[in-house]
C-alpha cells in the first residue's frame, strides 16, 4: 500500500465506526408519513419508485391518483396488467383542472377519491398507500386540509406507509410527515419547446 492509500483506508474505517455506531442506535420501525413536493419533475416518479419496491418485496399495496386521468400511463400499464394481484391501482381524476374547467366536477371527484384512499389505507393488509397529486385537490381546497390529517394521525394503521405527490404541500401536513422532500427545479425541456414524452413523463 502506498501512503495515500494508507492514509484513505484509516480514514474510511474511522468512517465507518461512526456509521456503525450511529446506526445501532436507528431500531424503530414505523409506518412513515411521505410527502414529495415542489415545482421540479419527479414527485409521482419517487413515490412510483417505493411502490415499486414494495411490488418487488411481495408487500401489498395500492394507488390512488386524485389529478391524472383516463391518458395511459407506463406505471399504471405495467401495475394493471402485471402486478393487479398484489397492487390496486384507482385513477379517480379527469385530468388537470385546467383541462376539465368544472370546479364542482372536479370536487365530486376529489372527494371520491379520497374516499377511496381512506377504505385502502384502513385496510392493514396494504403496506403502502401512494397518494398521487393529492397535494394539487388539497391546494385548491377540494379536500379538506384538518380532515386528511386527523384521520392519517387517527386511523393510519401503525404499520402502514402513505406517500401524498403533487407539487404546493400544505404545511399542516408538512408539519406531520415523517419524511418530507422538497423536488427543486433548476432546468426543464418545457421551457426549451419539448413536450412531454413517454418513458420520461407517462
Amino acid at each position: 500500500m502506498t501512503e495515500d492509500t494508507e492514509r484513505h483506508a484509516a480514514k474510511m474505517a474511522k468512517k465507518k465506526a461512526a456509521r456503525d455506531k450511529i446506526m445501532a442506535t436507528k431500531t424503530g420501525e414505523k409506518g412513515l408519513i411521505i410527502v414529495h413536493s415542489g415545482k421540479g419533475k419527479g414527485k409521482s416518479t419517487a413515490g412510483f419508485g417505493m411502490i415499486f419496491r414494495c411490488i418487488a418485496h411481495d408487500m401489498q399495496c395500492a394507488v390512488v391518483q386524485f389529478i391524472k386521468g383516463g391518458m395511459s400511463t407506463g406505471e399504471r400499464d405495467l401495475i394493471e396488467t402485471r402486478f393487479s394481484n398484489i397492487c390496486a391501482f384507482h385513477t379517480m381524476g379527469e385530468g388537470f383542472t385546467w383541462e376539465t374547467q368544472d370546479k364542482t366536477r372536479d370536487i365530486e371527484m376529489a372527494q371520491a377519491a379520497w374516499a377511496k384512499a381512506k377504505d385502502l389505507i384502513r385496510d392493514p393488509a396494504n403496506r403502502m398507500v401512494l397518494l398521487d397529486e393529492i397535494n394539487i385537490a388539497l391546494r385548491y381546497d377540494y379536500i379538506d386540509i384538518a380532515e386528511v390529517v386527523a384521520f392519517l394521525e387517527t386511523e393510519k394503521p401503525e404499520m402502514t406507509h402513505v406517500v401524498l405527490t403533487g407539487r404546493n404541500a400544505k404545511e399542516e401536513l408538512i408539519e406531520i410527515a415523517d419524511l418530507v422532500t422538497e423536488m427543486e427545479l433548476v432546468k426543464h425541456p418545457f421551457r426549451s419547446g419539448v413536450k412531454a414524452q413517454q418513458g420520461v413523463e407517462f
